[in-house]
């Protein structure tokens, strides 16, 4: 398996990266949305906590 971001062989200590600074860099993608879900944008002012709660309930049941 390859790293995503730089396609050097896995370490079994990062999986699925093959260093922490990749796992590093990763985590710097997400956190500064160059990453996104796809999927409506949502207003957290108007999220149903009981429904996302639900959801993931079900998710949790499937797998």
């Amino acid at each position: 398996m390859a790293c995503p971001l730089c396609q050097k062989p896995t370490d079994k200590a990062f999986k699925p990266f093959c260093s922490r600074r990749c796992a590093d860099l990763d985590l710097g993608n997400w956190l500064g949305d160059k990453y996104r879900v796809a999927g409506e944008p949502v207003n957290p002012d108007v999220i149903d906590l009981d429904s996302a709660r639900a959801a993931r309930d079900m998710r949790d049941d499937e797998g």
